[in-house]
């Protein structure tokens, strides 16, 4: 019976969902049915005590942090050269300048923490460049869609906070275990850029006037800022100086002083940062509060229970549970966003994951790289939004360009599950 209860109350949740209502609120509305009609517990009380033990950890502090330094760069000029700088080294290249999505979605996600405030921060550099060079739309928007994902791998990132609150594993760990990852997909969507110009060369345009080595390092100067702030944050955070929550606001101070120095930053736009930061981190809060509620009910009610009894029953090796995992986030991904889905699921699969003896730093990385690919796939993904605010092109057609990129991330997650040193390497050695 409890088993009908909570499939009735995920149809509640999608129906909910898909009237438009707010995450946070459709999450917490939900849970509130369920604690109301079928749990003894006081549903007020309840609440009350998620809500603020789900918003007052310490270490979900460096969030609005990260969040505050990504939009201080997204507002100055230190984006803008990140473009100048990389252009001259990536002509020679097949596929050219179409790398600099992936680079500077990777230079960039090592400084935000989040593929949303990648993708618009990289997608207002490049996509206008790229385009009046020639480059096809499809592909640069495409390519884009899935290197901007990498916002949320390569640290610091903002879902291995919440991820690590809610397993409870070192920050610092999950941050330095998804470098090498990070780097490897980077790499794995260079290596599709390059094998679709092979078979497409009329369609990359020709390369631009050669620069002497002089003059490519010359140009690199335009990098010296960005390099400078991720040393700043991932340097404190693997010396051990800081805590992930003390580096963000290193991070925070390095930007407004490389803003100051550049003089580009005004009190305009400063002010118009700080307000977007504490927007984006008030619904990422809400969502938080509501996907806490939401997973006590469904507590209470023992969906986590028969969720851990059905997939032990059915006696899974751990590539099938793997597999079931992966197409388990796939479809969740279509209705949730990356944040809520860590926070509703963690409790429901930490007893069964640790049973199947999978390490909690390396599933945090797994966990990561499934999340990664919901952020491309329709209804629900965040980097399609953006993307669709930025170019105006329908949904389904940005979803279309972006799907080699997904098939690539697929890739991605089935070679850490085949090489798990590829995760375990750099954090073994803490």
């Amino acid at each position: 019976m409890d088993f009908y209860i909570a499939a009735a109350l995920i149809v509640l949740l999608l129906v909910v969902l898909g009237s438009g209502l707010w995450i946070g609120l459709a999450l917490l509305g939900v849970a509130l049915v369920a604690m109301e009609l079928f749990t003894p517990r006081s549903a007020g009380d309840s609440m009350a005590l998620t809500v603020w033990g789900s918003t007052s950890s310490w270490t979900l502090t460096a969030l609005p942090l990260f969040l505050w330094m990504g939009e201080i760069l997204f507002r100055t000029k230190l984006s803008e050269d990140m473009f100048r700088g990389l252009a001259p080294w990536l002509n020679k290249l097949p596929g050219r300048l179409l790398h600099t999505n992936v680079i500077g979605c990777t230079i960039f996600a090592a400084v935000s923490g989040s593929s949303a405030a990648t993708c618009a921060t990289v997608g207002k550099i490049t996509l206008p460049e790229l385009k009046r060079r020639g480059y096809p739309d499809a592909m640069a928007i495409g390519t884009l869609a899935g290197a901007s994902t990498l916002g949320l791998l390569i640290p610091p990132s903002i879902i291995m906070i919440v991820y690590g609150v809610a397993a409870n594993v070192s920050i610092a760990k999950l941050f330095i275990a998804g470098v090498i990852p990070g780097l490897v997909l980077a790499t794995m969507f260079m290596g599709y850029i390059a094998v679709w110009s092979l078979f497409n060369k009329d369609k990359v345009p020709a390369a631009d006037i050669g620069m002497s080595f002089a003059q490519k390092l010359y140009a690199s100067r335009h990098l010296i800022p960005v390099i400078t702030l991720i040393a700043l944050v991932l340097g404190s955070i693997y010396s051990g100086v800081a805590t992930a929550t003390e580096a963000a606001a290193l991070g925070v101070a390095g930007a407004l002083a490389l803003a100051a120095v550049e003089r580009s930053l005004s009190w305009s736009s400063f002010k118009e940062g700080l307000v977007a930061a504490c927007r984006v981190y008030c619904m990422i809060g809400l969502i938080l509060a509501g996907a806490a509620f939401l997973t006590l009910a469904m507590g209470f009610i023992g969906l986590p229970r028969h969720v851990a009894e059905f997939i032990g029953s059915l006696d899974l090796s751990p590539p099938m549970l793997i597999a079931l995992l992966v197409a388990f986030f796939i479809v969740l991904g279509c209705f949730l966003d990356g944040i809520s889905m860590v926070v509703l699921t963690m409790a429901v699969l930490m007893p069964t994951v640790e049973k199947a003896g999978l390490d909690l730093i390396w599933f945090g990385v797994f966990v990561v790289l499934v999340v990664e690919l919901a952020q491309i796939t329709p209804p629900v993904g965040f980097n399609l939004f953006v993307l669709q605010g930025l170019t105006r092109r329908d949904l389904s057609w940005i979803a279309l360009t972006a799907l080699p990129l997904f098939l690539v991330m697929v890739a991605a997650v089935m070679l850490i599950y085949l090489v798990p040193s590829l995760v375990l390497w750099l954090p073994g050695k803490m």
